[in-house]
């Protein structure tokens, strides 16, 4: 049990990495990379899903670091 949970961490962890960078942030990111940089940041629907995806992945994340810490004692 321990070890899926942990190979599911590090995996969700790399998911997390990966969608925090695809965010916009001075001018850049996901939008501006598919040809919406004149839109207003975070007001395109691909930015507003691509946060809540982040927050799916974000709860899930947090989740599974609270069942590893359980899982851990003794």
């Amino acid at each position: 049990m321990v070890l899926f949970v942990g190979i599911l961490y590090v995996v969700i962890a790399v998911i997390m990495c990966i969608l925090v960078l695809l965010h916009s942030g001075e001018g850049g990111g996901l939008s501006d990379f598919m040809g919406g940089g004149a839109a207003a940041s975070g007001s395109t629907v691909m930015e507003k899903n691509l946060d809540r995806i982040t927050v799916v992945f974000a709860l899930i994340f947090a989740i599974l670091t609270i069942l590893l810490g359980l899982l851990m004692l003794p």
